[in-house]
């Protein structure tokens, strides 16, 4: 139980992290010296337990990739969560992960303001997170809540983070495809106070950090209290110029110029974010001009003599004074009213205020048993702003119902409001309690844990049936002493048509009949009993064989249980969704064992061979067997090579099996068959998809707008099976003699077959136009289409879409580590490069679909990594940061690459990111009274995400929204601590 001295040298070398980790080691424990190491000469060194092995050694000698970052990174480059911290990896960087900003603009898993980590972009659910090597429960709000969330624990309860960059099922179990996250807790006697700040040169998105640690330890135990708060101000969409309101971004083909169409009012190209107005569907008017009819607010459109209508014969469309049509060709493209005040209050990053207390403590019961615990509460709060189009009534306005308002079209008054965002609190809470303890030289150690996230979250929404009942009054129906029937409200009498009304200036009576919150709670359990002991078997002539053997118990258990509202579908063009309910229970035995093969020979200094094997049995599944082989050949001193293989399988999550329905909405646009007359003649067209939307009987000019589809999502209980995956590794790690070099070379790769997906509404569309099997095509009877036989509409109604068995996925790629440190004439130098090459990450939806590739496509850049440069002189430490993503681009999902059309006239679009460098720089000083200084600035030169497209790209006006680039622009921070 006593720390020797070479024991604490791996602990200050794993604590140095992604700094000097791959010397640190070696030159610490070079510095036991002869007389320490003879006076244990008859007894072992004591080892240490590291992620990738229960197999306690000395954590130098892994045959598996692992990287430890320290959270001293955190405090030199101004991050402020445990997030933030791990999207500094590589195994992070090459794939767009979950932000705060991710979760805003729609319905992610976890909810509003998760974070979570999906290592080499596999998906959080196949990246196991452990805390103090122990599983840390799901954390998240609404039914799809399977990973935890990066903000249940403070970075500054946390020492470093281990990361196992391989697969490790047979060690820890289900969710450990992709490799495996192990968070180490502050333990020691220090005690410190800080206060961070993060500033932006600009206003919005402010960050402020308190938090304090004491640590005692004792002869026989020690105890450890962190309390920490934060406070995450919002970043607003008018904050920043780059989330301006979208322009169309497009450019002739033949001159290169810009081809977006101009707004005279502002004499810039054309805002294109969320239209409002009069919408008019053509009924057989000989004088339909547009879709769209704005009012002239401003008295500009008069003023330029916009041409409007002027009625002759029966049936022809009258206006009301001051409308005009829009939109129907390029010069009325520009003055369509797309450029609303509400846009600015659009959330970026969401205000959170986080709590968080975390306690452990340790007691010796004995000179060989030892009781330990843990205890982790934590509270966020998320707010998300944000504002929204909605539409009703649909009246003929040949009836005579609305004044000014005649002819064959039908009338659908479109206005925005601001009546849109949510509310979102979290309360996490974990505990552990367990024994450890040795006997001879064999350690065990036995624990228990629960986790339990309790959420609930808060959305504004728009009442269906209020809405309804109000657009049935303009046909006479009773309104004024009614309620509403759902939502009881009392009945107003709307004036759907007034402009002041569709451009969000609501009277009162109209807010307090149509809009209200829905409040829905998720409940999340996580029970795990674990068990295991590590030692020593036998002695071989080449070093002693070691082996670890356990057992696990593990119950979850989920209860997300939507709004009223949501529950009885009457919250208008939101999501709906039903009750997700569902328990799960796992049961698993596991052995490991290590030989020492070969030693002290010609080209093999050693050669170590690890093996694991797992069984694991899930009530919902059944059972299956998983395994993993290691060779560490140590070449020399210096060099060695690397290599496993070792398989996975994950049985489905939760809200894979039980997920309520749940409902989304796609563009009718998205339909295989939409404008196919006109895709034939560009040749744009599968040949596939045009024989089987003849044979459906669409007709080719079918391009109208009805209005979105509705696709649903459920649980797969009874259908799905487990994942399987066989991730493959093979490396090189050489250390300079003198320890001043050192590099690592590692090739990985992952393959998951019968991954579970969710299939959305348009996959299904495109799998039944694709099939070559159309009449029989089980996928065409998973959505219902309109006949016709409205209006000329055949839109898509329902698709019934959710979570089903794929084919496969797969990533390969090669992680670069070449790190430098030594004394020089200036201070102590440290150098380290991570770089990551992204070979493949293909996707293929069934056993005959064409696999997709991912690399290259926006967010998932071929290259990525840092470099940190770090210099160390007296008290001061000075440190430089560049992170670097490669040129990516999304053109290959386009049939004709970036090229296109508007309004006739051949033009390209944008949908492409430079190479993109961001630089950090910091220093910090050391004061004599225990005090620690430091500044630094983010984004030094202040780069914009880059700018494309918005109808090619994730993009938030023409800002590309992915996890590699920065939304703040540059920033100062500031960290101020004392220790004591």
């Amino acid at each position: 139980m006593k720390n020797s001295r070479i024991a604490k040298s791996v602990r200050l070398a794993l604590v140095f992290g992604a700094a000097s980790t791959l010397l640190s080691a070696g030159a610490m424990a070079q510095d036991v010296s002869d007389e320490e190491e003879n006076v244990e000469t008859e007894e072992r060194a004591e080892r240490i337990t590291v992620v990738g092995s229960r197999i306690r050694s000395d954590g130098l000698d892994n045959d598996s990739p692992l990287e430890v970052i320290s959270t001293e990174i955190a405090v030199e480059q101004g991050l402020s969560t445990l997030g933030e911290l791990l999207r500094t990896s590589t195994v992070a960087s090459g794939s767009n992960q979950l932000t705060s900003a991710m979760s805003v603009g729609s319905v992610t898993e976890g909810g509003a303001g998760n974070e979570s980590i999906s290592m080499r972009g596999l998906g959080a659910n196949r990246t196991l997170v452990l805390l103090n090597g122990r599983r840390a429960g799901p954390a998240g709000t609404r039914g799809q809540v399977a990973a935890f969330d990066m903000n249940s624990i403070p970075v500054s309860a946390v020492e470093r983070v281990e990361i196992l960059k391989d697969g490790a099922s047979s060690l820890y179990g289900s969710d450990a495809v992709a490799g495996v996250i192990n968070i180490i807790t502050k333990k020691g006697d220090d005690s410190s106070f800080n206060v961070s700040a993060n500033q932006p040169m600009e206003s919005g998105g402010e960050n402020y950090r308190l938090n304090g640690t004491i640590g005692r330890a004792y002869s026989k135990g020690s105890v450890r209290l962190v309390a920490d708060y934060r406070l995450q101000q919002e970043l607003a969409r008018g904050d920043r110029d780059h989330f301006a309101c979208g322009q169309r971004m497009y450019f002739d083909q033949e001159t290169g110029e810009r081809a977006d169409p101009i707004d005279p009012r502002t004499g810039d190209y054309h805002c294109n974010d969320l239209p409002y107005g009069m919408w008019m569907w053509d009924y057989g008017a000989e004088d339909y001009i547009s879709l769209i009819q704005n009012y002239d607010y401003d008295g500009s459109k008069a003023a330029a003599g916009l041409p409007t209508y002027d009625p002759q014969n029966p049936g022809d469309i009258a206006v009301p004074e001051g409308w005009f049509p829009v939109g129907y060709d390029k010069t009325s493209d520009g003055w369509a009213d797309a450029d609303h005040p509400f846009q600015n209050l659009e959330t970026m990053i969401p205000r959170t205020e986080a709590w968080s207390l975390y306690g452990q403590a340790d007691y010796d019961l004995t000179d060989t048993v030892r009781f330990y615990s843990e205890l982790l509460y934590s509270r966020r709060e998320t707010q998300i702003n944000s504002y929204r189009q909605f539409w009703e009534p649909f009246i003929p306005a040949w009836y005579g119902l609305v004044e000014g308002w005649d002819g064959y079209v039908a009338l659908d008054p479109t206005a925005v409001t601001d009546h849109s965002g949510s509310t979102t609190t979290i309360d996490y809470t974990r505990g552990v309690l367990g024994l450890e303890g040795s006997i001879g030289f064999w350690n065990w150690d036995v624990s228990w844990q629960r986790s339990l996230s309790s959420g609930t979250y808060a959305t504004k929404i728009i009442y269906q049936d209020a809405l309804e009942m109000a657009a049935n009054a303009i046909w006479g129906d009773p309104c004024e002493g009614e309620l509403s029937p759902i939502s009881q409200r009392e009945c107003y009498a709307i004036d759907f048509f007034d402009p002041e009304y569709l451009r969000g200036n609501f009277d009162q009576g109209t807010r307090d009949f149509l809009f209200g919150v829905d409040h829905g709670k998720t409940i999340y359990k996580q029970d795990t009993v674990d068990a295991y002991i590590t030692g020593d078997l036998f002695d071989l002539p080449a070093g002693t064989v070691a082996t670890a053997v356990g057992m696990a118990y593990q119950t979850d258990e989920i209860v997300d249980t939507p709004g009223e509202a949501t529950l009885a579908k009457n919250s208008w063009g939101m999501s709906s969704a039903g009750i997700t309910a569902g328990r799960q229970t796992t049961v698993a035995a596991y052995g490991e064992v290590q030989v020492p093969v070969l030693r002290d020979l010609p080209g093999i200094y050693s050669l170590d061979v690890t093996g694991s094997a797992r069984w694991t049995d899930v009530n919902t599944y059944g059972s299956d067997t998983t395994y993993k082989l290691g060779v560490n050949w140590a070449v020399t001193d210096s060099f060695r090579v690397r290599a496993s293989r070792g398989t996975s399988f994950r049985s489905p999550a939760l809200f894979e099996l039980y997920l309520g329905d749940q409902s989304a909405f796609f563009d009718q646009r998205s339909d295989p068959c939409w404008n196919w007359a006109q895709r034939e003649q560009d040749g744009t067209i599968n040949p596939t998809v045009l024989a089987n939307c003849q044979a459906d009987g669409i007709p080719g000019d079918y391009a109208q707008d009805f209005g979105s589809g509705t696709a649903y999502t459920g649980g797969g209980a009874g259908t799905l099976r487990a994942e399987t995956s066989v991730s493959e590794g093979v490396g090189f790690v050489w250390t300079s003699p003198e320890g001043v070099w050192a590099t690592s070379v590692d090739y990985y790769s992952v393959q998951i077959d019968n991954q579970v997906d969710d299939l959305s509404g348009v996959q299904i569309l495109n799998l039944c136009y694709t099939s070559e099997n159309f009449e029989n095509e089980p996928f065409c009877d998973r959505f219902t289409r309109n006949d016709g036989s409205e209006s000329g509409n055949w839109g898509i109604d329902e698709v019934y879409g959710g979570y089903v068995n794929v084919a496969s996925q797969k990533v390969r790629g090669i992680d670069t580590v070449v790190s430098y440190q030594d004394e020089t004439d200036v201070g102590f130098l440290r150098v380290r490069l991570d770089h990551t090459i992204q070979i493949e990450r293909t996707y293929r939806q069934f056993e005959d679909s064409a696999p997709i590739q991912y690399v290259g496509r926006l967010g998932n850049p071929r290259h990525s990594g840092s470099l940190t440069v770090a210099l160390e002189r007296d008290s001061w430490a000075y440190t430089w940061v560049a992170r670097y993503v490669s040129q990516v681009d999304d053109y290959d999902r386009f049939a004709s690459g970036n090229e296109t059309t508007y309004r006739g006239t051949p033009v390209y679009f944008i949908s492409e990111a430079p190479t993109t460098v961001y630089h950090t720089a910091s220093v910090n000083k050391k004061f004599d009274n225990n005090v620690d200084v430091t500044l630094g600035m983010t984004n030094v030169f202040d780069k914009k995400p880059p700018m494309g497209s918005p109808s090619a790209t994730y993009a938030v006006g023409n800002a590309m929204l992915y996890s590699q680039y920065d939304q703040f622009g540059r920033q100062l921070f500031v960290n101020i601590g004392y220790s004591f």
